[in-house]
């Protein structure tokens, strides 16, 4: 059997700081992102933002809340893929390191100007969260009743 479907991933919006962190990626496409990556077969979604935070990052991530799934199929260009987006607080010497160029924290007024993926959208909807307490709608153009 043959079956296709978008691939699993996650990744991490880490407090740390007066911030967030985020990683200037090492491989395509460029620019900066949150700390995140691949779903592994037989691990959870959990363990999987957790160890890739340690990859990034080097910061031990205790996971606060699973924030919203992201999963336009364009928001990827490399691939259709799902992302588990969850709120984590960094303990440690943040270091990039794995497929990361480096790490640094970011404030909502301090961003990079080239952030990859679909991730300037989720920093900006966790920055609204925070303000307003309101997380992304489910639906965008929800239909009527």
């Amino acid at each position: 059997m043959n079956i296709k479907t978008p691939l699993l991933t996650v990744d991490i919006i880490i407090r740390h700081k007066s911030g967030i962190v985020l990683i200037e990626r090492k491989n395509p496409p460029p620019g900066w992102a949150l700390p995140g990556g691949f779903v592994d077969i037989g691990e959870s979604v959990e363990d999987a933002a957790i160890r890739e935070a340690k990859e990034e990052t080097s910061l031990d991530v205790n996971l606060i809340e699973q924030f919203h799934v992201y999963s336009k199929p364009d928001r990827d260009p490399r691939s259709h893929t799902v992302s588990i987006i969850f709120i984590g607080e960094g303990n440690g010497e943040l270091k990039g390191q794995d497929d990361a160029r480096q790490a640094a924290v970011f404030s909502e007024n301090s961003l990079p100007e080239i952030i990859a993926f679909d991730h300037k959208k989720i920093i900006l909807d966790y920055f609204h969260y925070i303000k307003t307490g309101q997380k992304p709608a489910l639906i965008s153009n929800p239909l009527p009743l």
